[in-house]
């Protein structure tokens, strides 16, 4: 298996005064690559805000209200924009509903219910164990290498960004090391490793010693192959991060926002979420991560439960929201006009009655909450049966429930990318499609969350 060396490494290196060189297998391929002229791109959003929620939200206490003898009385149920919702579990993000920021897709449905799979099913828009599954890349890294070419001289950070990944972050697949997700988890202090303790003049003179070591191999083409003059552009981008004011900055946050943003790792990731798209040095597509919803026991259990991924959840997410659209975009809207935000589970949790153990199980039908890049908010897309059984009105132009796949599509066609895509480049020759056709559900784009 190929291994994949990320940015990561470079500033662990660095920050030991080791400047030596190595490789990686990295493979590049000849890039020949088919679209269907009839894809319905949108070209709504420059950015995408991803915010994975593994372990998977309940539905029915959240998004898709239902309001039962289970529901506690501190949720305080009340309408906002002819949609229930739960102001008391879910206070910011109620008053972000309430000024028409983001919208609610109630007609998910997942393929299977389980966590590991569903969540890299989310993340590569396919079945993680069909052929092509197996080298897939993450939506993010596609965006990253799509968007590549619209990059501008200083912008310096990597396409992607994953914040708090941990192990349920999908990785490049088959694509080259530069377009995968560059991890790290947020603190107000920023970024470690980006300085060499030994100081700027002497990690400048190893560095520029290696690069005349290896000014034989890195020549293009290079004796050795695509491997070695990827790695020469991996050294030269981690490089360009180093000793920079800008990119330190944008991993910086004050103790003040710390605090706004619920002073957690959670908090922390979207403060910089907010911070490196205010910034627009490179990064297009960022991934958070918040579990602690897999609540099969105890999920009405004060300051556990869901209260406390909800809680963190709700302050994160609705200043975050609040903060972009409160900040000027580059072409009149704002900033939140111009960044497609998805916040999802892999799948939802089991209806009704909690079960004997105080808690709610595996179940197919969830919702996602979307906002910004040009999505118009206030509202509920798609409804689920009076008891949230079933899907009962998917709310949109196809005739069933909106698949992972769909909301891949949709993430691609805002950010002006051809959902239709077919590359030629992958190493089972097969071509690989950015959005699988061959399945029962092709995925495409939810056209009316626009309208």
């Amino acid at each position: 298996m190929d291994t994949i060396i990320d940015r990561r490494v470079f500033f662990k290196i660095a920050a030991t005064g080791v400047a030596g060189y190595f490789t990686s297998p990295m493979p590049m391929f000849a890039q020949a690559i088919t679209s269907d002229s009839q894809a319905r791109i949108l070209g709504t959003a420059k950015n995408c805000i991803y915010i994975l929620l593994p372990g998977a939200p309940s539905q029915i206490d959240t998004f898709d209200l239902r309001v039962g003898a289970w529901t506690p009385q501190n949720f305080a149920p009340e309408t906002i924009n002819s949609i229930d919702w739960p102001s008391g579990l879910l206070p910011n993000l109620g008053a972000q509903l309430g000024q028409n920021q983001f919208s609610i897709i109630r007609g998910c449905q997942s393929t299977a219910l389980v966590h590991p799979l569903l969540q890299n099913w989310n993340q590569i828009a396919r079945n993680p164990i069909s052929a092509t599954g197996k080298i897939a890349p993450n939506i993010g890294s596609v965006v990253a290498l799509e968007l590549e070419s619209q990059r501008k001289s200083g912008q310096k950070l990597p396409g992607f960004l994953s914040l708090n990944g941990g192990g349920s972050l999908a990785g490049p697949g088959y694509f080259s090391g530069k377009y995968a997700p560059f991890d790290v988890a947020p603190n107000a202090g920023g970024l470690a490793n980006l300085g060499n303790p030994d100081g700027q003049a002497v990690f400048t003179a190893r560095y520029n010693m290696l690069v005349a070591a290896d000014a034989a191999l890195r020549t293009v083409p290079s004796p050795y192959g695509t491997a070695v003059e990827e790695m020469a552009d991996f050294y030269s981008s981690a490089r360009a991060m180093m000793y920079d004011p800008a990119i330190t900055n944008v991993f910086r946050f004050s103790s003040a926002d710390q605090q706004k943003y619920g002073n957690n790792a959670f908090g922390n990731a979207c403060v910089t979420a907010r911070n490196v798209i205010a910034a627009d040095l490179g990064t297009r597509y960022v991934q958070i991560t918040l579990g602690g919803w897999d609540n099969h026991q105890n999920i009405y259990a004060a300051n556990a439960g869901i209260y406390r991924p909800a809680g963190q959840l709700d302050v994160g997410l609705g200043n975050l929201i609040a903060d972009l659209a409160a900040m000027p975009g580059s072409g009149g809207g704002t900033k939140l006009d111009e960044t497609l935000i998805v916040a999802k589970g892999e799948f939802g949790r089991t209806v009704g009655n909690i079960t004997d153990r105080q808690g709610r199980d595996h179940y197919f039908v969830h919702s996602t909450l979307i906002a910004g890049g040009g999505v118009r908010g206030g509202r509920a897309l798609g409804k689920t049966t009076p008891d949230a059984f079933y899907v009962d009105d998917p709310g949109w132009s196809e005739p069933r429930p909106v698949y992972a796949e769909d909301i891949a599509a949709t993430i691609y066609s805002a950010l002006g990318i051809n959902y239709t895509t077919v590359r030629h480049d992958d190493p089972l020759g097969r071509g690989f499609e950015y959005i699988p056709t061959t399945t029962a559900y092709p995925g495409k784009p939810i056209e009316e969350l626009f309208r």
